[in-house]
């Protein structure tokens, strides 16, 4: 992809978003894909106020002259939004995820984790084998939630819709990066250590980060971990993750521009479905997720 790819009316999104569907509305607040470029744009300028003004990530002259977060994949993902219609024009979303789907990746320049993480197992003809005839994968990303909305509903909700899209798109596994913040990976060791002695993925499909960017989590021996201690320095939402059922790639990568230390999230649709009712009730992730974005807004100035 080119480093910057402008949104315009004739590059379609992955979703013909003029007729994109809702998938959750409470009161005022609704959950449902993007339908416009437009609300793509003000999507990205709610991604920039968090991480590149409350989370201190570093944008590029671009990001800083346009104060959106600015990224190619942009132009060929789903965007799933949370919409307050009791705000201004133009302040509306307040909450966002960047959903991209197998067959969409496969014919736009792939995943946005390959830029990270040798997914190529994910790939194969034996795991399309374990998926299952007409299921495919699903890539995470770029989730936001403005300052004021997060509570524990609000992000219920983000993740009710994201279970109805599960549904209509036939997803097998989601995967995507959850991040540590901060960009030195020694003072992650023991949590790092835990998730690779209890959580890797197997062999047979084998994720991986790519060499050159590769940092050891295998620095702590399995005997040597105080496991309490390590799950508790965990980020909420990794722990969210774990409770789910979710497995971890081998290695994780530093992340200059977000000032993060990342690790690879791959979860098996189906362990969310046994999990919960068939309606997804994903209120124990949620709140999760609530957990982290209120340690986020404690540690803001």
């Amino acid at each position: 992809m080119k480093p910057y790819a402008r949104i315009r009316p004739h590059v379609a999104a992955a979703q013909a978003m003029a007729g994109a569907p809702s998938y959750v509305r409470q009161g005022n607040l609704e959950v449902r894909l993007a339908r416009s470029f437009k609300e793509i744009k003000a999507a990205q300028k709610l991604r920039y106020a968090i991480f590149y003004e409350e989370m201190h990530a570093k944008p590029d002259w671009r990001m800083r002259m346009t104060r959106r977060d600015i990224d190619p994949y942009d132009t060929v993902c789903d965007h799933l939004l949370v919409i307050d219609h009791d705000r201004a024009d133009g302040k509306q979303i307040v909450g966002t995820y960047r959903l991209l789907r197998q067959e969409v990746a496969e014919v736009n320049g792939g995943f946005y984790s390959a830029g990270e993480y040798d997914i190529s197992p994910l790939m194969s003809d034996s795991f399309r084998q374990q998926m299952g005839e007409g299921r495919q994968l699903l890539e995470l990303g770029r989730s936001c939630v403005h300052i004021d909305y997060r509570a524990n509903a609000t992000i219920n909700m983000l993740w009710k819709g994201i279970a109805e899209y599960l549904k209509e798109h036939q997803i097998a596994y989601m995967f995507g990066c959850a991040s540590f913040e901060g960009t030195d990976p020694a003072e992650f060791a023991a949590p790092l250590a835990y998730l690779y002695h209890n959580h890797l993925v197997p062999d047979d499909f084998h994720v991986k980060a790519l060499l050159g960017q590769h940092v050891d989590m295998n620095t702590v021996a399995r005997d040597a971990i105080d496991v309490r201690m390590a799950r508790r320095a965990l980020p909420p939402l990794i722990k969210g993750y774990l409770r789910l059922g979710c497995l971890i790639g081998n290695g994780a990568v530093v992340d200059h521009q977000f000032g993060t230390t990342d690790v690879f999230i791959l979860l098996p649709v189906e362990r969310i479905a046994s999990r919960y009712s068939k309606k997804y009730d994903v209120s124990e992730l949620a709140n999760d997720a609530a957990a982290a974005a209120a340690e986020a807004k404690r540690a803001a100035p």
